[in-house]
């Protein structure tokens, strides 16, 4: 088993728990780490937590990997970081894909995380730091930059996503397309032109019927 330290405890984290249970992983969780300032427990599922700014003096790198999982939090720039100052410190990362995805690409990065029923097609290229949540599609030959938190998008072959997106829910990317870095796709948005560096997209919401749901129960008998 390997030994590692899990960024957390959080929501993530214990999704991420539960799929490491379920799939008989080979992670030993030996202990969680996080900001001080956040730390509200010493203790979380019989393991200690620990501040981050003394997680070597405890837990020496060269016997313990480290998995940073968290959200997309100020376009994924807080994840950024912290995976940055681990490997400061002199940690590897895991990275874990699921045994329910089906991933047909060894260019995956450290730190990254494939959640179940992801599809990833041949000659895709995952970067380091980044997060593929259950759903996504990633088409033959896409590139995902470093630090992106994918929320069960649709993106076609040949794309390139840009370092620190973040990708909604159920959001399309044409073939052949360049995202650019710090970009927002929100929930059901359609691409299919190449967007700049820093571009928000997002789709309105689908406007309320002038009636209410009881109105329209007696319209359907």
């Amino acid at each position: 088993m390997q030994k590692i330290i899990l960024w957390g405890p959080n929501t993530s984290t214990q999704i991420l728990e539960y799929y490491f249970k379920l799939e008989n992983s080979p992670y030993e969780i030996s202990a969680y780490t996080s900001d001080k300032e956040y730390i509200k427990e010493n203790n979380y599922n019989g393991k200690p937590v620990v501040d981050f700014n003394n997680l070597e003096k405890l837990y020496p790198p060269d016997e313990y990997k480290i998995a940073i999982f968290m959200g997309y939090k100020h376009l994924n720039k807080i994840r950024e970081e912290r995976y940055k100052q681990a490997k400061a410190k002199g940690y590897k990362f895991i990275s874990y894909v699921s045994k329910d995805s089906l991933c047909y690409t060894e260019n995956i990065g450290e730190n990254v995380f494939i959640l179940p029923n992801t599809n990833i097609q041949p000659f895709a290229k995952i970067g380091n730091n980044v997060i593929i949540w259950s759903d996504t599609t990633i088409g033959h030959h896409v590139q995902i930059d470093d630090n992106c938190f994918l929320s069960s998008p649709r993106i076609a072959g040949f794309s390139k996503i840009g370092e620190n997106c973040f990708l909604g829910t159920n959001c399309m990317i044409a073939d052949h397309l360049t995202i650019g870095a710090f970009s927002i796709i929100g929930i059901g948005s359609v691409v299919t032109k190449n967007i700049k560096k820093g571009t928000v997209l997002a789709v309105k919401q689908t406007p309320k019927l002038p009636m209410t749901s009881f109105e329209l129960e007696d319209i359907l008998e």
